[in-house]
């Protein structure tokens, strides 16, 4: 499974409807996108074929002309590099300031809070081991 995975804002879209969805056919992704853009079906089967050529998506089941397509890779497994490029390029690779900006801008609830501070805690009893 490919990990090294590089993938466009669009193609990320597609490929939340795929793990939202399990699988489905081009026709389908098109009416979940269109929801949120404007974009040609032509478009949308475009980014599936390049999806497919990246080796992200993989062509699940076949009824009569319609395909249907499933992710080839796991969320989790795409997610670290794509987090690390996000913090790179919003946040100069720190992040403290990805934190201190969800805290300056009131984006976490107290139980929001209460759950990384537990996981931070956690994270650091593992390293003390």
């Amino acid at each position: 499974m490919k990990t090294d995975i590089k993938l466009s804002e669009f193609e990320l879209d597609v490929m939340n409807i795929l793990w939202q969805a399990g699988k489905a056919s081009a026709p389908e992704v098109h009416e979940k996108i269109k929801l949120d853009k404007d974009v040609s079906y032509s478009t949308v089967k475009t980014i599936i074929d390049r999806l497919e050529q990246k080796e992200a998506v993989t062509r699940a089941d076949q009824q009569g002309r319609t395909i249907y397509y499933a992710p080839a890779i796991e969320r989790e497994a795409l997610s670290p590099p794509l987090l690390k490029g996000f913090l790179k390029r919003m946040f100069a690779g720190d992040p403290h300031k990805m934190v201190a900006q969800l805290l300056a801008n009131e984006q976490l609830d107290n139980s929001e809070i209460e759950q990384l501070e537990n996981m931070l805690a956690a994270h650091k009893a593992k390293n003390n081991k």
